[in-house]
């Protein structure tokens, strides 16, 4: 049984899912992609599991997920004006584009830095 979001011993349902935190930007570029010609914001998480797990509640497919193989940190979905209430409503976090813009680069810091810490010789 799982504890509850607010961490009180009430437990919460196992059918309920897990609390995770996705932000949603103000960027609502207008743009058309594939069939759909609408205003587009950023859906993004701390991790690709929070991401995903929170796509699929708002019933995102995952072809949709925007990826590159060199740039991790810049993950994220295009979220539709039409669909931008949705996402609100279960739970994601408005943020201005500008602050997605400071996670992104937060967490590129973050990847990079183990691979600096791996690649410099160690101090005896």
């Amino acid at each position: 049984m799982a504890v509850s979001e607010a961490g009180s011993s009430e437990p919460r349902p196992e059918s309920q899912p897990a609390p995770v935190t996705v932000y949603l930007d103000d960027w609502r570029q207008p743009a058309r992609l594939g069939p759909v010609d609408d205003r587009w914001s950023h859906l993004v998480a701390d991790t690709d599991e929070e991401l995903h797990a929170f796509a699929r509640r708002l019933g995102m497919k995952r072809r949709w997920f925007q990826h590159k193989v060199g740039r991790p940190h810049q993950a994220h979905y295009d979220v539709p004006e039409r669909a931008r209430q949705d996402a609100l409503d279960l739970g994601a976090v408005p943020v201005t584009w500008r602050q997605v813009g400071r996670m992104m680069r937060e967490r590129r810091t973050r990847q990079a830095t183990p691979a600096v810490a791996a690649s410099a010789p160690a101090r005896e």
